[in-house]
């Protein structure tokens, strides 16, 4: 006997279930979604933005295409999720583009000497209080019309994938973030008068809305684990950190066109930028929304 195809699959089943006013596609089950549905730079009302909160919790990246807005219309719809954030580049005088302090101007071109996110990281987390969400409008992507992805790999399942021994252990560890890391080390700013911002965070936090752990240390901006000799802090930091990149079930892949949003949590997420266009130019800009301070406890 043959059995017969369901008439609706479990992808289209999934796109429509519990969304009246928006339509939420996943990029795959375990990270990302595409958002249609919803315009935003006409006024939305209280349910639109309650469904795009829901579908932000459950998918961790959203991903809203053609959508033509201005940067108070981009720095209005983060002001929904959050007081926006300013870069530490944004505080320095010396090392700040200008234009609005809540948007970093996010732009490579064939002259750059790097690109912007192009380490796995997770945003700012050397700050006392790390961003809780970011939201990229990329405006222009390479005139050959496709590179300049972002790369998403989700952390809880980072951490969900460890032995559970390894996950104890970890349970008891603080780590050091640094923001000399990127922007000396790897961007060649000049410090600001006092440095750049330098915290301790628990190396396996709760997520604040929904409870779930979260393996939160990143290369971009962790420094070392506090207690252990610089070989054991290394050696572990290393491993985490290879974990992430080759577990590719925990990851998904944007892909943008002109005037792409795409809004992450970073309280849960690490991303990298695929600088796999030179000699052409991506460019746009990013706001951030201010999160509570990491901690093992709810």
């Amino acid at each position: 006997m043959t059995m017969q195809r369901p008439a609706v699959t479990y992808q289209d089943h999934w796109k429509t279930e519990g969304y009246d006013h928006i339509s939420v596609t996943p990029i795959n089950p375990v990270v990302g979604a595409t958002v249609e549905g919803i315009d935003l730079s006409r006024p939305f009302n209280d349910a639109e933005i309650a469904e795009v909160r829901r579908a932000f919790l459950a998918h961790h990246v959203l991903v809203f295409h053609d959508q033509n807005i201005s940067e108070e219309q981009h720095k209005a719809f983060g002001s929904l999720f959050g007081e926006l954030h300013v870069h530490p580049l944004k505080h320095d005088a010396a090392n700040n583009r200008g234009g609005d302090p809540a948007i970093l101007e996010i732009r490579t071109t064939a002259n750059s000497k790097y690109t912007a996110g192009g380490a796995w990281h997770a945003d700012v987390t050397c700050d006392e209080r790390p961003p809780a969400s970011s939201m990229l409008l990329i405006r222009q992507i390479p005139e050959v019309g496709c590179g300049g992805d972002t790369c998403f790999a989700n952390m809880h399942k980072a951490f969900e994938t460890l032995s559970e021994p390894m996950q104890e252990f970890l349970r008891t560890l603080t780590a050091v973030h640094d923001g000399a890391i990127p922007y000396v080390g790897a961007y060649n700013t000049t410090p600001p008068e006092g440095g750049y911002p330098r915290n301790e965070h628990p190396v396996v936090v709760r997520h604040p809305e929904t409870g779930r752990e979260v393996l939160y240390v990143n290369p971009g901006f962790t420094s070392h684990i506090k207690g252990l000799s610089r070989f054991e802090s290394q050696s572990l930091l290393e491993m985490l950190y290879r974990h992430v990149e080759k577990r590719l079930d925990i990851q998904c892949r944007v892909s943008y066109r002109p005037n792409t949003l795409v809004f992450w949590d970073n309280r849960c997420l690490q991303h990298q930028a695929a600088w796999d266009y030179y000699p052409y130019s991506r460019s746009g800009g990013r706001v951030s929304m201010i999160g509570h301070r990491p901690t093992r406890e709810l």
